[in-house]
């Protein structure tokens, strides 16, 4: 299902034929750099990702991570939306782009359309975002997107801390 459309890309709910660029994705060395091991080491893996986090979060919340895809070819080239995390007190942004595509504008192009998305249709007023101090290019997006700094936060499950970002006074 189609949630959001922009210029040139859809966002979309994943499903289960997503398995192999899950897989992917989530094993890239930026995406494991910065974000972190999702335990995805296989397209089962993947499979259970989608099954058990993915879907349940558009169904019990009205909101998740969504594909993103080029609507030229339908060709995925990353994730962005909604997370809602224990370890946070509000709803945060995440987003993860393919290699392939970085420099293109479309994490941009993307994250600036959830953003609009969580205002309209979530009646959300400010989104958190999460980052690691030394990811320059997520950092320049965020403040790009007019996200400010708020505060460094440990996070004991990935032994790292990291950088949070608010949005206030969306529309």
């Amino acid at each position: 299902m189609i949630v959001l459309q922009t210029e040139r890309l859809n966002l979309r709910h994943f499903t289960a034929d997503d398995k192999a660029f899950v897989l992917a994705l989530y094993q890239s060395p930026g995406f494991l750099n910065y974000i972190g091991d999702r335990g995805i080491h296989s397209e089962a893996d993947a499979l259970a990702y989608i099954t058990t986090r993915l879907i349940p979060s558009y169904q019990n919340l009205g909101f998740g991570l969504y594909l993103v895809e080029r609507k030229e070819d339908l060709t995925p080239v990353g994730t962005c939306g909604l997370v809602k995390r224990d370890t946070l007190e509000q709803v945060d942004l995440g987003y993860g782009f393919a290699e392939a595509y970085f420099g293109q504008g479309f994490a941009y192009e993307a994250c600036a359309a959830v953003i609009d998305y969580a205002a309209e249709e979530h009646g959300l007023s400010s989104l958190l975002a999460i980052v690691q101090s030394d990811n320059a290019a997520s950092i320049t997006l965020l403040n790009k997107l007019k996200f400010h700094y708020l505060r460094c936060q440990q996070v004991l499950t990935l032994q790292v801390n990291i950088d949070v970002y608010r949005l206030s006074a969306m529309k």
